[in-house]
């Protein structure tokens, strides 16, 4: 009977904790692409996002034995890297605090003008946005966050987190839009 990936995962987990450095490559082979996608999301260019995801794989292998196993080991690797990433954005000195805003965009038009435009399209763009929008969006839109958790995990507050949010939105919505009258013109 061959073995099942969760089992080659436990194995792999297991070797892990016993400093194998073969487990611990096996690993981050299997993982990396996982955790570039989360990376690059937070800190926008490839060269950071490879530094931020070999400091959350150090952190992996250093605090590998207080994963709890009865659990998935996927989410609690991402949230590894989120977190990485956040004080990555942090020592860069790059967040910026912004000011507050309403948010004045309604449901419907978002989902009207989300449907015109492609997953990787949109992440594209979500690049784009400076450091405190990409941030609070991947936060809230894309990994659940509540902004009072988004709040404690950046050091501002819950406030300005909505009000980064719906600015981000903003930007992006104009973006779209501007890529839509591109598309179709």
């Amino acid at each position: 009977m061959k073995p099942t990936a969760e089992q080659d995962l436990d194995a792999i987990l297991a070797g892990c904790r016993q400093q194998h450095r073969r487990s611990q490559q096996a690993l981050y082979r299997l993982f990396y692409a996982y955790g570039m996608s989360i990376a690059i999301r937070y800190v926008g260019n490839e060269r950071d996002a490879v530094t931020v995801l070999n400091d959350g794989f150090l952190k992996v292998f250093r605090y590998i034995r207080r994963f709890d196993t009865t659990k998935d080991f996927k989410p609690w690797f991402r949230q590894i890297v989120v977190n990485v990433a956040i004080n990555h954005i942090k020592r860069q000195e790059q967040y910026k605090k912004e000011v507050s805003m309403e948010e004045g965009q309604t449901i419907s038009a978002r989902e009207e003008i989300l449907s015109r435009i492609s997953y990787q399209e949109l992440m594209a763009l979500v690049q784009s946005l400076s450091v405190a929008y990409r941030t609070v969006f991947n936060l809230y839109v894309i990994d659940g966050y509540r902004h009072e958790e988004i709040a404690g995990m950046l050091g501002i507050s819950a406030s300005t987190s909505k009000s980064n949010l719906a600015r981000a939105r903003e930007k992006l919505r104009v973006m779209i839009q501007q890529q839509m009258q591109t598309k179709y013109a």
